[in-house]
């Protein structure tokens, strides 16, 4: 997985040069999740398939004209034999173009499953908390007991149930 982020990096950072917006991202997705099917890939790399062939495939599957930039970035990929780094590259550019918005996605992990109002309710002090609006990505872990964990980029705000049976737990035994 890492070989890939790594491959992926300056392709992303190159379209993300190049003035991506939101609607790139999006055509980016559209084709990725394209490309992230097996046998795309193996047709892909087969060494009879030409790159034009399937940018070509790529492009009637998106449903839709792509931007020239989008269109330049896969011709690179395949040329380069990297289709398999382009779902990649499509994540790493939607994290730069929502950075560059201030948008955040934070993974909160409940103990419970959140509705609608309980997001919104959660939503907003998390987005005081971390300065930049939050985009939320919600699971659901039984073993929290109660609460939530947030966990936004590198930054982790533990309001579990466990957590704090863990942290009273080392206040004991300290």
């Amino acid at each position: 997985m890492a070989e890939l982020a790594t491959i992926a990096r300056p392709y992303a950072e190159a379209l993300f040069g190049s003035g991506a917006d939101e609607d790139t991202v999006r055509q980016m997705a559209a084709v990725a999740a394209v490309a992230a099917d097996e046998q795309l890939q193996q047709f892909a790399l087969h060494p009879k398939t030409q790159p034009e062939q399937v940018l070509s495939l790529l492009v009637d599957v998106a449903g839709e004209p792509l931007q020239p930039r989008v269109r330049h970035l896969l011709a690179a990929l395949l040329d380069n034999g990297r289709i398999q780094a382009l779902p990649e590259v499509a994540h790493q550019l939607r994290l730069r173009v929502a950075e560059r918005m201030g948008v955040a996605k934070a993974r909160v992990v409940s103990a419970f499953p959140l509705d609608e109002a309980q997001l919104r309710a959660l939503q907003a002090p998390l987005e005081r908390r971390f300065g930049r609006k939050i985009e939320l990505a919600v699971e659901v872990d039984a073993s929290l007991i109660g609460g939530v964990r947030a966990e936004v980029g590198d930054q982790v705000l533990d309001l579990s149930v466990k957590a704090r049976l863990e942290r009273m737990k080392q206040a004991l035994v300290a």
